[in-house]
């Protein structure tokens, strides 16, 4: 037997509990990432820590959480009852160590029972964890999950509660930055299911007395809502729904004891259901499900024992039942529904007759277009196999295992170049690519009906597998790869203007990105240095000696399939596409989108680079 093939006790290694966080941190916090998308691990780290100050709210200790993020490194500090000092040490470094497991005292908890902390700590190149309680005050620094220093329990006037300083380890994180804009979105959330909890970040406070009816009211502007959001309150349940004029999909968001579950589950599918359900039953017809649900914004929010998630990350329920001797999640829910909407609708007549109407405006469109749709699948299916236009990818969406999180990725481009470097580049089993043939349309002020006709966006949208509601998406990133000149910019666009007037809801969630490519290539005989700036090009002169070959990029098309795979694996630079609340869709649209004006043509050519104002603005 050779040497690589022997198995003995030499070979069975037990790690401790640091070492296994950091060897399969995916485990612990989902995809690490570089801070581009919402649900990359430096926001996950911050997650766990606010769970606890949560929990301590929930329990009715300390009703504001004192947060600062400045140059990498985060604070958070609630005013509860304070970790207990003599296991201070351990509820930060010891696994199945915590107060969660106490069901009595964490009734319907938000954390990690005994995990979040630890993994925090294990992911951290430097954690602090100090806790004032009964006029005492210990702490505990680590590195790298590592124990530094412990002090001793002393006298303290600080008012009580826990205090952790950590920054992610930017060996784990490459290139990690914080966006504050995904932080904001994360602590909204957290105010809006708590009722009575002020947070403040870096001086910014956040605040909500009406719950879920005022996480719609963020999310939407009023002049889009067909009647104004119903909201509707119980033991252990929230909900908010209204319905959009211009939005054509679903929109839900749904959360377990203050967790936002962005994948849904057993709520979810409750929610969707009792809905036809009820306004079925209210009206006494037989609607379409999709018909009803067509255009819907909406918030659930419930409190179950023990819930039971399908991922470490919890973003999607698996419990079927709510505990403390209640029915199934399904049966409450839907009874909750079958109830108290029915009511609502028979004391609100006008918006039982919006919605009605909105109902009956669906089924209409849907009849309309079936002819149009079923076409259109048809040429896709043909155009697909005979055009090649998308190179797709192994893994999608929909195939990701419960505790696995790949990356599927469509990178939409521009010419034959630029597709070819990229297709060839690519990691063919997360990485997809759709080869657009010329400019798009300009889709600004045209009906859906313009998706099915048009070539290009019938295939796009078949790619994307978003004609009937986003929970079929086959990607978690839709990613824009254009070059950075009047055309490249013209093209990002108009692809966001179709993204906007037809599936806004890509954006809000977050799987719309800008490909970031580097400008120049600074390289010497030893040396390459890929350049997204001058001040990156400068400095990579300034490092290598001598005269070193500069070489100007011009487009994609120039960037060798050798090269491109530096530039999309897993240095990958994004820039996502974000909603900002302060102007509607609409008015952006006509912007940008509208008659020409001087002062659009002035500002595209004004804002030639990836960081362009239209992305800082829907973004």
């Amino acid at each position: 037997m050779s040497e690589q093939t022997k198995y003995t006790e030499d070979n069975i290694r037990s790690l401790d509990w640091k070492e296994h966080i950091r060897l399969r941190p995916g485990m612990y916090i989902g995809k690490l990432g570089d801070g581009s998308s919402p649900d990359d691990g430096i926001y996950i780290l911050v997650k766990e820590v606010i769970d606890n100050c949560i929990d301590e709210f929930v329990m009715g200790a300390g009703k504001t959480i004192d947060i600062s993020i400045k140059e990498g490194e985060v604070s958070v500090r609630d005013y509860g009852r304070g970790i207990p000092l003599g296991k201070l040490v351990d509820v930060v470094s010891k696994m199945n160590t915590g107060g969660k497991y106490d069901s009595l005292a964490f009734k319907k908890s938000v954390g990690l029972n005994g995990v979040g902390t630890k993994a925090v700590n294990a992911l951290s190149s430097s954690f602090r964890v100090e806790s004032n309680r009964e006029q005492q005050s210990k702490s505990a620094t680590f590195e790298y999950g590592n124990l530094l220093e412990e002090t001793e329990a002393q006298s303290s006037s600080k008012r009580k509660g826990t205090k952790v300083v950590f920054r992610p380890d930017s060996k784990i994180f490459k290139n990690y930055k914080f966006r504050l804009e995904y932080i904001e979105r994360m602590l909204k959330n957290y105010v809006y299911l708590n009722p009575g909890l002020t947070i403040d970040l870096n001086g910014v406070k956040f605040f909500s007395e009406n719950g879920l009816k005022d996480l719609l009211e963020d999310q939407t502007n009023e002049s889009d809502l067909t009647y104004p959001i119903i909201h509707l309150k119980g033991n252990d349940i929230e909900v908010a729904l209204t319905h959009s004029k211009t939005q054509y999909s679903e929109e839900y968001h749904s959360f377990v004891n203050g967790q936002n579950t962005t994948q849904g589950g057993t709520h979810q599918a409750a929610f969707r259901e009792g809905l036809v359900k009820t306004i079925r039953e209210h009206f006494g017809k037989n609607y379409e499900a999709s018909d009803i649900r067509k255009s819907i914004i909406s918030a659930i929010s419930i409190k179950v024992m023990e819930p039971v998630f399908e991922s470490q990350t919890k973003t999607k329920l698996g419990s079927t039942e709510m505990g403390d001797g209640l029915p199934s999640v399904r049966s409450y829910i839907v009874d909750f529904l079958s109830t108290q909407l029915d009511n609502f609708l028979h004391k609100n007549t006008a918006v039982a007759e919006a919605i009605q109407r909105k109902i009956m405006q669906a089924e209409k469109e849907r009849k309309e277009l079936s002819g149009i749709r079923k076409l259109a699948r048809e040429r896709a299916k043909k155009a697909n196999l005979h055009n090649k236009k998308l190179r797709d990818c192994r893994v999608h969406l929909p195939d990701l295992k419960k505790d696995r999180r790949l990356e599927s990725t469509l990178f939409i481009t521009e010419g034959d170049s630029a597709s070819g470097s990229i297709t060839k580049s690519r990691d063919v089993n997360t990485q997809a690519v759709f080869s657009l043939r010329g400019k798009p349309l300009n889709s600004y002020g045209m009906s859906k009906k313009i998706v099915y006709e048009n070539e290009e966006f019938n295939l796009l949208q078949a790619a994307l597998n978003i004609e009937d509601n986003m929970e079929d998406l086959r990607y978690n990133n839709i990613v824009i790869a254009t070059d950075a000149d009047v055309d490249g910019m013209h093209i990002r666009l108009l692809l966001i203007t179709f993204f906007l007037q037809f599936f806004p809801e890509l954006i809000k969630e977050g799987h719309l990105y800008i490909l970031q490519t580097p400008l120049f290539r600074v390289r010497d005989k030893k040396q390459t240095f890929y350049c997204y700036s001058e001040q990156e090009r400068n400095q990579a002169v300034n490092t290598l000696k001598g005269k070193p070959e500069i070489t100007r990029f011009k487009g994609l098309g120039e960037i060798s399939p050798d090269e491109f795979k530096f530039f999309i694996g897993e240095d990958i630079r994004l820039d996502p596409v974000m909603l900002d609340k302060s102007t509607t869709i609409e008015n952006l649209l006509e912007f940008y989108m509208g008659k020409n004006t001087q002062d659009r043509q002035k500002f595209i050519i004004d804002n030639l680079k990836v960081e362009l104002d239209l992305v800082e603005q829907v973004g």
